[in-house]
């Protein structure tokens, strides 16, 4: 293709760029300008500018409390997608067989199911007389039925649920990346596997598994339905949080504030997350 082509095909890109970016940033001026107003009775808001409903925000303890629980429990869910997503993805991207792709496709297929049939599914499966309860009574492991609606585990595990697929997807991508010579070599030194794993792949892989770390807790934070199905209304988030707020509290100053502290929040923590990676491997290559 030539420079000519490319440019062309460049204008033909630019128009749905544009459209992208103004959906984009004029949703987000919507609900910034919405949140430095104070709400007043039946939905409407005051005339003139304040920051009260960020101080608010910042001086009680459940809107707090109720960031800190988002927070944790999108960790968590990108914690367990990374660590029990990367062998499998390992293990596929090494896979020398046509059953790899099969395998990989039937994972990735999981996340292209809508999220509510998904955490219907899980309803079923671990309500009191459902599967799950069942054989762990039948192997003696649990006297009475247990039950995930209302609790942050059951949280987690819709949010797991819902992101394993695209986070094995992205981690495969990640370890085709690597080559697989350089693993070879280091095993024909004498390496164990574990070490070839701990000394080559991970390194290697290391900040292809940040970026996936953040991907995922990224979308966690703004994930909604899981946490309103599973939470069961006892777990609140700050999705659920600002959707209460909205729809039944009728503040829509708040609600708009709460959503520009999960932007800025998610925002920070992205950019100091980048910034900490490049320092660490500045500083692992002024050592080597």
């Amino acid at each position: 293709m030539d420079r000519s082509e490319s440019i062309r095909w460049g204008q033909l890109l630019a128009l749905p760029l544009l459209v992208s970016g103004l959906l984009l940033l004029g949703s987000q001026f919507v609900f910034l300008k919405q949140s430095i107003y104070i709400d007043l009775p039946f939905g409407k808001i005051a005339s003139d500018w304040s920051f009260a409903n960020f101080r608010r925000i910042a001086t009680d303890p459940f809107y707090l409390r109720t960031l800190w629980l988002t927070t944790w429990i999108s960790a968590a869910v990108a914690g367990l997608c990374v660590i029990l997503g990367f062998p499998i993805a390992k293990t596929l991207a090494r896979l020398q067989s046509r059953w790899a792709t099969l395998l990989l496709s039937l994972i990735v297929l999981t996340s292209f199911i809508t999220t509510v049939i998904q955490i219907f599914g899980l309803l079923i499966l671990f309500r009191g007389d459902g599967l799950i309860n069942q054989m762990l009574m039948g192997l003696g492991l649990i006297q009475q039925p247990f039950t995930l609606i209302g609790t942050s585990a059951g949280v987690v595990l819709g949010l797991v649920y819902a992101s394993f697929g695209f986070s094995v997807m992205l981690m495969y991508g990640i370890v085709r990346t690597i080559p697989v010579s350089l693993e070879e070599a280091a095993a024909i030194h004498g390496a164990s596997r574990l070490r070839v794993f701990r000394k080559v792949l991970l390194p290697l892989c290391l900040p292809g598994l940040v970026v996936g770390f953040l991907t995922i807790f990224n979308t966690s934070m703004g994930a909604f339905t899981s946490a309103a199905l599973l939470g069961g209304g006892r777990v609140i988030t700050l999705p659920v949080l600002i959707q209460r707020t909205m729809l039944l509290d009728v503040k829509y100053g708040m609600a708009a504030a709460l959503a520009a502290l999960l932007l800025a929040f998610v925002v920070i923590l992205n950019l100091a997350s980048v910034m900490v990676l490049r320092r660490l491997r500045h500083a692992q290559g002024v050592m080597a």
